[in-house]
């Protein structure tokens, strides 16, 4: 059957709308919010740890009123979005006290590290204080599955990892994992972007950030599955070597995929319009490519 849309890799055909449309029929007077979980629980659309997909079934419901295949009830509250073009400056996180003594040592000599997810924690100011102040790309609020880890040497924070979902599109990795359309639409979620990795520049400890990568992405399937109910077997980043070589990455086995088109994921124009960058890419299992493969 023909498809009339797609949606995020979902072909959506007649049959389909129309169950849409019954849906709303059957629940007249349900908000746009409870339509879609509705829809959720009619197609069985779940995260891995069991909770709705609301917000994409949400989307795919909006995409569908506004090519005119189906009628969604008037908006009822519409809420502040923090991240839209309304906001005329991003909000930065609030600053936070850091002990930034430096520490120079050996990596033998630095002790015990510890490593900790603080997503939702106490830390989580700290964390986004740090990225804002220290990184050169400076905090940004992630959608989508994330998580934050920091590394502490006793009571001091000496890495942090900022991780996220992976691109839907990315040339370089697409074709270094081979695989197929429908098997990448249904194992995106097996990957994870490295979007933030920061040392603190107080921090002077030599072969600290490669031991700090290999380390976390070690444990990185492990704890992914704790919160979303699934592993990852694939991570990815990007390097700008206008500032970076990436040499802590490579240490760390990561491999070099290909570059970017310079163009970004909203690219309308087909230019490049930001600075070209290295795409690398490490297995976080032996067997990654057979799992991802998988369709």
């Amino acid at each position: 059957m023909e498809a009339l849309l797609r949606y995020r890799g979902r072909a959506l055909t007649a049959a389909d709308i129309g169950e849409i449309r019954e849906l709303i029929a059957a629940h007249r007077g349900a908000s746009r919010r409870k339509l879609s979980e509705r829809l959720c629980e009619h197609w069985g659309w779940r995260q891995a740890n069991g909770a709705l997909r609301d917000m994409v079934a949400r989307g795919l419901m909006l995409a569908l009123h506004r090519a005119g295949h189906i009628e969604l009830p008037a908006v009822r509250v519409r809420l502040p979005n923090p991240l839209g073009a309304q906001q005329t400056a991003r909000r930065r996180p609030h600053p936070v006290a850091v002990d930034r003594t430096p520490l120079c040592t050996s990596l033998r000599e630095l002790g015990p590290l510890t490593f900790c997810q603080v997503r939702r924690t106490a830390q989580e100011a700290l964390f986004n204080w740090l990225i804002e102040s220290d990184h050169y790309l400076g905090y940004t609020r992630a959608v989508g599955e994330h998580l934050k880890f920091m590394v502490y040497a006793g009571v001091r924070p000496v890495g942090l990892f900022a991780w996220s979902s992976a691109a839907r599109h990315l040339g370089p990795r697409d074709r270094h994992l081979g695989w197929s359309l429908e098997a990448r639409r249904q194992n995106i979620r097996f990957l994870a972007y490295n979007t933030r990795f920061l040392v603190p520049s107080w921090v002077q400890v030599p072969h600290l950030a490669s031991h700090l990568l290999a380390r976390m992405t070690r444990m990185l399937p492990g704890e992914w599955e704790k919160v979303y109910g699934h592993p990852v077997y694939f991570a990815e980043t990007f390097v700008d070597t206008t500032r970076h070589r990436g040499t802590c990455y490579r240490a760390a086995n990561w491999q070099f995929l290909g570059r970017t088109q310079g163009r970004g994921k909203d690219d309308l124009t087909h230019r490049p319009n930001r600075t070209v960058k290295d795409v690398l890419g490490l297995g976080l299992v032996a067997d990654y490519r057979q799992r991802l493969l998988l369709a």
